[in-house]
């Protein structure tokens, strides 16, 4: 069987816990196809930080340690990864479900003719036919998919596989791209990063909160509940349209997809692009007045009142909590 490449993106030299995942969840296919699961690094990643894939099943990283790489373009990014899917005879390639993933990976489908799963759900369940679970229709249901094509491309749904330990001896190949020079056209000329707060890509815990605050003057109970539990927080859409919070909290199928260990929907309603945007998260939590809400139906827990009556409730209770432990 073919090997497994993984795309490991890094954010300022550095992995996070997606990538962790999808080593891990590569590293399983690689197992079962009786494969090796190398992974590719594309920017200035330390060896040390490069041999931490290794504690995930990763065998192998191929490194692209390029200035020219340090920001994100497109064409290049995807020229550099097949060349690495045709080095190493790779059969499957796995991305995060991040926003350079969808910029990339059809890029990356196309050069190879590979077909494609976005937001795989678990590990394949056949691999004569291809087979591979999603979620779909707003993750109301499920599908299996088949992928026909020699290559097959699949990224893996945040939270869906879990970080697993696995350590393998790892060896670390510089990799130097054939990638024209041409294909680097952007320029930044500035970047602004938000500091001090939790990333709501990154969280594993998220409060979110609605039109049910009534307005932006209501907003402290909730973010003191965030600082309470070190959580991120987010908001509906038409929270950010009103202008109440800053529309890089907006989540849903319009706004960021997220995926938390656990999700406060305090005072939304649930309309269904909103919970499409949520529904990966593992506990939902939902305090809304009218119980007839939708978001009910995808909450684990949920709470029938006004929200702005509760919140104080919820602060008091976690402060308690975390006072005694």
């Amino acid at each position: 069987m073919s090997n497994v490449l993984i795309y490991t993106e890094n954010f300022d030299g550095k992995f996070k816990k997606a990538t962790f995942e999808i080593a891990s969840y590569g590293a399983e296919i690689a197992k079962q196809a009786g494969g090796e699961a190398i992974a590719l690094s594309i920017g200035n990643v330390a060896d040390d930080e490069l041999k931490l894939l290794g504690n995930y099943g990763v065998t192998k990283v191929l490194s692209v340690n390029d200035d020219k790489f340090v920001n994100l373009e497109n064409q290049a990014y995807a020229s550099v990864i097949a060349e690495a899917v045709e080095k190493e005879n790779a059969g499957v390639v796995i991305f995060s479900t991040s926003i350079t993933a969808k910029a990339v990976a059809p890029r990356v489908s196309v050069k190879l003719k590979a077909g494609m799963v976005f937001a795989a759900t678990g590990l394949p369940k056949n691999f004569d036919p291809f087979t591979v679970p999603k979620k779909v229709f707003h993750g109301k249901a499920f599908a299996d998919v088949v992928i026909k094509s020699p290559i097959k491309i699949l990224s893996l749904a945040q939270n869906s596989f879990g970080v697993v330990e696995s350590i393998k001896d790892i060896s670390i190949e510089a990799f130097a791209s054939q990638v024209d020079e041409a294909a680097f056209k952007t320029k930044v000329i500035n970047v602004e990063k938000a500091t001090g707060k939790v990333l709501l890509n990154d969280a594993e815990i998220i409060v979110s909160g609605g039109r049910g605050l009534k307005g932006p003057e209501n907003w402290a109970p909730l973010e003191e509940l965030a600082n309470i539990l070190g959580a991120a927080m987010a908001c509906s859409r038409p929270v950010s349209d009103e202008g109440w919070r800053p529309h890089a909290e907006h989540v849903g199928q319009t706004g960021k997809i997220v995926a938390p260990n656990l999700y406060f929907a305090l005072g939304i309603s649930g309309a269904i692009q909103h919970l499409a945007g949520v529904s990966s998260s593992k506990v939902i939590v939902a305090v809304n007045t009218d119980h007839e809400a939708p978001v009910f139906e995808a909450a684990d827990y949920g709470i029938v009142g006004d929200v702005q009556k509760i919140l104080p409730q919820l602060n008091e209770a976690f402060s308690k909590f975390k006072a005694e432990n």
